[in-house]
C-alpha cells in the first residue's frame, strides 16, 4: 500500500513509520523534517492511505498545548487536520487513519467506562480540537478511522518516565499517579489492522494497561536495587478507562505487563 504519513518525527509518527515500512508498505513522509507543516499544502496523489499524526502543541505538552496561542493552536491543528482531509479526498485516496486521543472524554463523569463509539465530550482545547476533526473525518466519503489513543510508552523519544526514574534513582520518593498506558509499537501494530481491514469503524479506542507509579516504580527497583520508599497505592475509582472492543474483534492483542517489563531496561538510564 502507498501511504502518506504526517508527524513521522513525532513521538507516535516514528514508531508507525518503523511498522508500516517493515510490513513492506510505500512510505512517503510529512513533516517539519520534510519542509512540511499542519495547514499547508501537501500533494497526496498517486497514494492509497494517509495516516495523520502530525500535531502542532507547546513542547512536552498535548493538554494546555496551546500555550498562550489557542487561536493558533486551533488554526494549525483543526483546520489544518480539515484541510488535510479535504486534500485526500481530492488526491482519489481511500482511505484516512487519524491519531486522535483519550483527551475527547476528558469531560464524561469520573470512572466512566468508555466505549468505541462513545460521542465525545472534551474538557480542554486538546480535546475539543481532537473531537471536531473527528466529526469532520466521519463526514469524508473515504474509509476513515479515528484512533483515540490513550498514553503512549516506549523506548528513545517515547521515554516519557526519564525525569520520574531519575528522581526515584537519586532518592526522591515519587506522588501517587495511576493512568492507562500503551506501548507506540501496540499502538502501530492498531495501525496496521486499520490500514487493511475491509470495513473498520469510524473511531476506535487504544488502550492496554492501568499502571499505578508504585507498580511501576518497584519494577525499577527490581532492576535496579533501588531504595527508595515507593509512593503509596493511586486511588483509581475516578480513573475513565477505554474499552478496546473493535480492535480486539480485529485480533490486537497488547502487550500488556510482559512488554512493560521487556521494555523497562532501555527506559532505566
Amino acid at each position: 500500500m502507498r501511504i502518506v504519513l504526517t508527524g513521522a518525527s513525532g513521538i507516535a509518527g516514528s514508531f508507525i513509520a518503523r511498522a508500516c515500512r517493515a510490513a513492506g508498505h510505500d512510505l512517503t513522509l510529512l513533516g517539519v523534517g520534510d519542509g512540511w507543516r499542519l495547514g499547508q499544502p501537501a500533494d497526496l496523489r498517486g497514494h492509497d492511505a494517509l495516516i495523520h499524526c502530525a500535531f502542532a502543541h507547546v513542547p512536552g505538552r498535548y493538554r494546555g498545548g496551546e500555550g498562550c496561542d489557542p487561536q493558533g493552536f486551533r488554526r494549525a491543528n483543526l483546520d489544518g487536520s480539515i484541510r488535510l482531509f479535504s486534500q485526500a479526498a481530492d488526491a482519489g485516496l481511500s482511505r484516512i487513519l487519524f491519531l486522535s486521543s483519550r483527551a475527547v472524554h476528558d469531560g464524561h463523569p469520573a470512572g466512566m467506562i468508555l466505549p468505541d463509539d462513545l460521542p465525545p465530550a472534551p474538557a480542554n482545547l486538546y480535546g475539543e480540537v481532537k473531537a471536531l476533526a473527528e466529526a469532520h473525518l466521519a463526514q469524508s466519503p473515504l474509509t476513515t478511522t479515528a484512533i483515540r489513543a490513550t498514553g503512549l510508552y516506549g523506548p528513545g523519544k517515547a521515554n516519557k518516565w526519564r525525569d520520574l526514574f531519575a528522581a526515584h534513582l537519586a532518592g526522591r520518593q515519587a506522588p501517587s499517579r495511576i493512568a492507562t498506558e500503551l506501548h507506540v509499537d501496540d499502538l502501530a501494530a492498531a495501525i496496521l489492522l486499520l490500514l487493511t481491514h475491509p470495513a473498520p469503524p469510524r473511531t476506535v479506542n487504544a488502550s492496554d494497561l492501568l499502571l499505578d507509579h508504585r507498580d511501576l516504580l518497584a519494577m525499577v527497583s527490581e532492576l535496579t536495587g533501588c531504595r527508595t520508599p515507593l509512593p503509596a497505592p493511586a486511588d483509581s475509582s475516578g480513573l475513565r478507562q477505554l474499552r478496546c472492543d473493535a480492535l480486539a474483534a480485529m485480533g490486537w492483542r497488547p502487550g500488556g505487563t510482559k512488554r512493560l517489563r521487556q521494555t523497562l531496561p532501555a527506559l532505566v538510564e
